[in-house]
């Protein structure tokens, strides 16, 4: 398809306009626009956009609240997250790595002198939040592909992970279940070193996560009785960074090697087996357990349809000569690499920091070299035609001021098209669950999801 003139215009801003609205982190603060891409900010309720924490920068608001959820399981900690917030320079990515960075090296090179000392404990859990802290630092610095900071600070991340996990009393262990022509690094966590088969429950993250953020969630899993497997796939995590392998849409592939690692060993009942995805992981399990029929229960956290949907919706709103536009147009038009829309994402990008991030990471995970064909890559990721597939209970999850999906209009489109025993659980803000996967507020985002996994699959929520 080709676009010229006037016509190439309006596809440019009403595309920008959509994206911006439906698919960003937290944009700029309610009534500000960032001119002239137009904003569609007057569309979505007040109570989807982000309170400033720390930050007016909503962007970094959001990030530091995702990394003080850690401190439920112990690996962050209030003071040091408010600590290091306050010497970071207002959406200064640069501010931002060097700060985290720095704070992860003090905590490391404690858990080292404590360890030293013999006090493993202190040590242990020193390691847990230098992990998220150099996490936390890498975050942004995706713009800049050959960057060896990336690889750098994540492998610190990692390696002061595993040397917690080494100083804990939870059985585990490091796997590499085998896909294609390599491996998908996994962890293992046990409930105990008994060889009967238990329930498993596979945890995976989505667009931007690593599997050992992925940790306070196989601990809930064992409490309850359930061994826990997290894995990253292309994409994700080490996949990403080390061996480049970039997100495939048909994420059937990958699930299916992950069940077959699973079923083939002695501690896992093949027969209850659930799948719990994170964040676009709520796209992906879904897309997994529709062509998977070992998967017992399905968790959508948060539920995702059709990353088209929004922004072809966001079109319409627009009219003009692309109200009838459709969604395969509109993959196609983005697919011949339109200057005129990179251009305009790139200077939104440099106004804004949601936006950055975005399309930052996006390219990066994508392994694409514009916006354009980042967005075109990511608009395969649908469950048309796929959802009615799903078998298994699904349990779709949204928040009521999850800014990544203002109105819960996915995780709605998702749950309309389910054919299975489903259920939509809403979280609102009433308690501070509503945002995105309900970081902040772990105890009720588990007491929720697990209550409802433990009496699909047969559990009391206990051991046994």
């Amino acid at each position: 398809m080709k676009r010229s003139g006037p016509g190439l215009f309006l596809v440019v801003t009403l595309c920008i306009a959509a994206i911006l609205a439906a698919f960003s982190g937290c944009m700029a603060p309610a009534g500000e626009s960032p001119a002239p891409v137009p904003s569609t900010r007057a569309d979505v309720p007040q109570s989807s956009t982000c309170p400033t924490l720390v930050f007016t920068d909503s962007e970094f608001a959001f990030e530091l609240e995702r990394t003080l959820a850690a401190t439920y399981a112990g690996e962050a900690d209030i003071g040091e997250c408010l600590a290091t917030a306050s010497r970071i320079k207002e959406g200064d990515v640069e501010s931002w790595y060097t700060e985290w960075k720095k704070t992860a090296d003090h905590f490391r090179a404690a858990g080292d002198e404590s360890l030293a000392a013999g006090h493993t404990v202190t040590a242990r859990e020193a390691y847990y939040r230098a992990a998220t802290y150099y996490r936390t630092s890498e975050f942004f610095l995706h713009g800049n592909t050959s960057d060896p900071r990336i690889v750098e600070t994540w492998g610190m991340s990692r390696e002061a992970f595993r040397d917690a996990l080494a100083l804990d009393t939870v059985p585990y262990e490091i796997v590499a279940i085998p896909y294609e022509n390599t491996t998908l690094p996994g962890y293992f966590y046990k409930v105990d070193d008994a060889k009967k088969p238990r329930p498993l429950l596979i945890v995976q993250t989505g667009f931007d996560g690593c599997q050992e953020e992925l940790h306070p969630y196989a601990m809930e899993g064992l409490k309850r009785g359930y061994n826990v497997l997290t894995f990253e796939g292309p994409g994700q995590g080490e996949i990403i960074r080390v061996r480049h392998l970039p997100f495939r849409a048909d994420w059937e592939n990958v699930i299916t090697p992950v069940v077959d690692y699973a079923v083939a060993r002695p501690d896992v009942d093949s027969d209850r087996i659930a799948l719990w995805g994170i964040s676009l992981g709520g796209y992906l399990a879904p897309r997994g357990a529709a062509y998977e029929p070992r998967i017992s229960a399905l968790v959508a956290d948060a539920g995702t349809y059709d990353v088209g949907l929004n922004l072809l919706k966001g079109m319409k709103k627009g009219g003009g000569p692309t109200a009838n536009m459709t969604e395969k147009e509109l993959q196609e038009w983005l697919e011949t690499d339109p200057a005129a829309f990179n251009n305009e994402i790139r200077q939104a990008m440099a106004r804004d920091t949601g936006t950055r991030w975005l399309n930052e990471n996006g390219m990066y995970v994508f392994n694409a070299s514009s916006p354009a064909l980042f967005w075109a890559k990511w608009m395969d990721m649908t469950l048309e035609g796929s959802a009615e597939k799903i078998r298994c209970p699904t349990l779709v999850t949204a928040g009521k001021t999850d800014h990544f999906d203002p109105g819960m209009v996915q995780a709605q489109a998702l749950y309309d098209h389910l054919t299975c025993d489903k259920e939509l659980m809403i979280f609102s803000d009433e308690y501070g669950a509503g945002s995105h996967c309900q970081l902040g507020a772990f105890a009720q985002s588990f007491a929720g999801k697990f209550d409802w996994l433990d009496k699909k699959m047969g559990r009391s929520g206990g051991f046994g």
